[in-house]
């Protein structure tokens, strides 16, 4: 079934024109691919990290963050991963879109321009108010945590 609900996000090219926006690669995918706008390759070897630009910038409306993560092909093909996942993107950042990836590999990897290198995902944002209070309502698991449950 298609996704129905879509926000407009309005995107500027930084650098990089001739590789495509973030888009999404199946009917059904909840994240869109992004593509380095990198101007040669960049390697990065066992354990190294880097910052990978991708030329666009990004206007996300206000309740709405875009969240940076991981392409589950390049960690199982490479160890390669977004280092701070899911990075957030705020509405109010009007920078150009950088993916902070580590090479948890065994070999070099090499970023090419124009590679996917990590997904996009557009989430609505829902502010908290704090509401101080002497008790918690109880619940059956209670202070349970850190392998409680086995």
């Amino acid at each position: 079934m298609p996704l129905n609900s879509k926000v407009a996000i309005s995107v500027k090219r930084l650098h990089g024109g001739d590789l495509s926006l973030p888009r999404y690669m199946t009917e059904a995918s909840a994240g869109m691919d992004i593509f380095a706008a990198v101007d040669g390759d960049k390697t990065l070897l066992p354990g190294e990290r880097g910052l990978i630009p991708t030329g666009i910038a990004v206007a996300l409306p206000p309740g709405y963050e875009a969240q940076i993560r991981p392409r589950s092909g390049l960690a199982v093909e490479a160890g390669v991963t977004v280092l701070n996942s899911p990075g957030t993107i705020d509405a109010d950042y009007r920078g150009e879109v950088k993916i902070l990836i580590i090479n948890h590999g065994a070999e070099p990897f090499v970023v090419k321009r124009g590679d996917r290198v990590a997904q996009m995902v557009i989430h609505k944002v829902y502010r908290a108010s704090w509401e101080a209070a002497d008790d918690l309502e109880a619940t059956g698991r209670g202070t349970g945590g850190f392998g409680h449950t086995g």
